[in-house]
């Protein structure tokens, strides 16, 4: 099928009769997947050459102006916003410090939680809804919904759908839809009151362009939600969608990471020692130095962004390709690009890969050693009964994990809550202090002081596991022929800040490029995402994650097309159920390019023609029956009542813009100039 490279401009279409049809094998038989047969809708079959044009739509609305862009850090494990007045995009402010926060803690982010009231209506977020859920009575706590870690859901859900379910604390089920327009809304009340605060006089959210980060590897319909969800919060709607944008959290990192001048990094390759330190110790001296310079810096909340590029860039040169790996609580993203001189735009080489390696693996060992230790049905039925003291304890093991390094010799003390103790002991009869001379766990220890005593070596191998798959899986990504001569690996998010993972990367990658980490490594994504609402042009090149076409029909050509797809309509016999394909799945596509294709009525008398968008992760797809090929879309021109003097092969010209994490199509009568739009839609097909 002739697909189209950005590269190959207009490349000529085959006509239908010379089209070769390969991999005919996998294809279903039965009559009622074909959508010509079974709607009895003659379709549409492709009448010309393709062509693309590169501009986007000249009539394309006039870039509005908005006062301020404001970024959201939705985060699995913490989240935060910062923003910046476009007369000063220099300036990136931190959203003011949050009430609560955790000993051994420091961050300028809240956590991801929420809570709802018994009746289902919002109540708090972050640490408000933790403190608060945390100080009812577990008699009343029982009848609170309480999420957290909510926000995986969207990565792990195969068909997810507005009608998702999420599941509180408590067991009960709520609509992932409102949980997330919840939370967006918060954040949006919170901005706005800071903003309003700073003005003087009520800021209005119509002055205000939004950007929230979403995960690289995120599938569609999941980004998509994202956008609903903040719809939903009022943030912006389906009337006026470019006042939302979805930004991927890596290619926000990948901005700032250009802006960083020497002294806001911290290079692990430093081979040579420094200053009498060896490489080793400089991994953590130099990092709690940073922290230590960021710690002064936080009383401002404003970062400088000076508006060049930053030394370290100045030493990429044309062609030079860079990995950005971001790491968080709950997903690892990577993403390789590319510069392109003289501006410094982007390119994505290599499309975003990652996985579920985040730094909830690390809590999910923890999880199951206590399970080991203390019995399934134990740990199982305290998550039920007392959540609140379970959320403690997971607090209490975020500080210590925390405080895990490579070189640590003294063991870390994990405290217990007084109702587990109490709890276990109603529960099994015996004391935790039993349990664990019982467990042969040998290296973790009960302390007389009411606590688990963790060798370091117990708590490294609680890192093992995810640290190795992210290892494992930035091998893979070296392994690709598009990713030779990588110059530099900026280790970003929060997951970041550990001196385990640092050195992991550093020691099985340092040796082909430079590990960079910046200084408030976990805020770097947050203030990418502003840069990027403030100039989202920046990133020129994209990757695109699927591939895109319609169904047609084409003549049917006996010995090449499966005799199952003949359908004989007025005499003429088509091939139905043809998938004729708009761009490739990891085909370059530029921002805001259009792809164009010309179709014509099967049948000359037809007055509504109905096309459907299908998208696959596949690259080599004939057939819209095959499997993993799904509807995501459908353009219905209305045609009746045009002027009937119209040619006889009339031309409907179908248009794809791509780019941006949304994907527009249209249809145009050419005759009448009768267009029809509509945007790609996940969710609801």
């Amino acid at each position: 099928m002739s697909g189209i490279g950005a590269s190959e401009g207009h490349r000529l279409r085959k006509s239908p009769l010379q089209r070769q049809m390969k991999q005919c094998d996998a294809v279903s038989t039965s009559a009622y997947s074909s959508p010509a047969k079974s709607l009895g809708d003659p379709g549409i079959t492709p009448l010309s050459p393709s062509h693309i044009v590169k501009d986007s739509d000249a009539e394309d609305a006039v870039e509005q102006l908005f006062l301020v862009v404001v970024a959201i850090d939705f985060g699995t494990t913490s989240s935060g916003y910062a923003y910046s007045f476009t007369k000063e995009p220099e300036c990136i402010h931190v959203m003011r410090r949050w009430e609560g926060g955790d000993p051994g803690v420091s961050n300028q982010k809240t956590p991801t939680t929420i809570l709802l009231t018994p009746e289902r209506k919002f109540h708090s977020f972050g640490y408000a809804a933790r403190d608060f859920y945390h100080d009812l009575d577990p008699s009343e706590s029982k009848h609170w919904l309480y999420f957290e870690k909510f926000k995986m859901k969207l990565h792990t859900t195969s068909n997810l759908t507005m009608e998702t379910d999420l599941t509180a604390a408590n067991g009960k089920k709520v609509k992932a839809l409102e949980i997330f327009a919840y939370a967006l809304q918060f954040f949006k009340e919170q901005a706005l009151k800071e903003l309003s605060d700073q003005a003087g006089s009520d800021f209005e959210n119509t002055e205000v362009r939004w950007v929230i980060t979403v995960p690289a590897i995120w599938k569609q319909p999941a980004k998509q939600f994202m956008r609903q969800a903040a719809y939903k919060a009022g943030m912006a709607s389906p009337e006026n969608p470019e006042q939302l944008i979805i930004a991927l959290e890596p290619e926000a990192a990948s901005i700032y990471c250009r802006k960083l001048r020497l002294h806001q990094m911290i290079e692990l390759s430093s081979r040579a020692p420094v200053n009498g330190y060896s490489p080793s110790d400089t991994i953590g001296t130099g990092f709690t130095q940073a922290k230590e310079h960021v710690r002064r810096n936080r009383q401002s909340r404003t970062f400088l962004v000076e508006n060049v590029i930053g030394e370290i860039w100045s030493e990429l040169e044309e062609g030079d390709r860079y990995i950005v790996v971001d790491s968080g609580g709950g997903t690892v993203d990577m993403t390789v690009h590319q510069i392109r001189l003289p501006e410094g735009h982007l390119k994505e080489l290599y499309k975003a890969t990652g996985g579920p390696y985040g730094s909830l693996g690390v809590d999910y060992e923890f999880e199951k050693l206590l399970c080991k230790i203390f019995g399934e049905d134990f740990i199982e039925q305290f998550k039920i009964k007392r959540p609140a003291a379970w959320v403690d304890l997971m607090i209490a093991f975020e500080s210590r994990k925390r405080a895990a390094a490579p070189d640590r010799t003294n063991p870390l003390n994990i405290t217990l809550p007084f109702s587990f103790i109490d709890y276990y002991k109603k529960f099994r009869g015996h004391s935790v202090e039993h349990a664990l001379r019982k467990s042969n766990v040998d290296f973790v220890k009960w302390s007389s002081q009411g606590m688990l005593r963790m060798s370091p070596d117990a708590m490294n191998a609680l890192f093992k596991p995810t640290i190795d798959q992210i290892v494992q899986h930035l091998s893979d990504v070296f392994d690709k022929p598009e990713v030779t001569n990588v110059k530099f690996l900026f280790l970003v998010g929060g997951f970041a800040e550990s001196p385990l993972l640092q050195q992991a990367v550093q020691s099985a990658f340092g040796s082909r490029c430079r590990v960079i980490i910046p200084q408030d490594v976990g805020l770097t994504i947050l203030k990418g995402a502003v840069l990027f609402g403030l100039d989202p042009a920046v990133i020129k090149v994209r990757r695109s994650p699927l591939t895109y076409g319609v169904g047609v029909l084409n003549r049917f050509v006996e010995g090449r097309h499966p005799p199952e797809k003949l359908l004989i309509k007025d005499g003429t016999r088509w091939c139905t159920d043809v998938f004729d394909k708009f761009i490739s799945a990891d085909q370059s596509v530029a921002l805001g390019e259009t792809v164009t294709r010309s179709y014509t009525p099967a049948k000359p008398s037809q007055l509504v023609i109905v096309i459907n968008i299908y998208s696959s992760e596949q690259d080599n797809v004939s057939f819209i029956t095959e499997s993993g090929v799904k509807k995501c879309g459908t353009l219905r021109l209305d045609l009746t009542g045009t002027d009937a003097s119209v040619p006889n092969r009339r031309e409907i010209k179908t248009l794809m813009q791509f780019g941006d994490t949304e994907i527009k199509a249209m249809a145009i009568d050419v005759a009448t100039s009768k267009s029809v739009k509509v945007g790609i839609d996940f969710l609801n097909y």
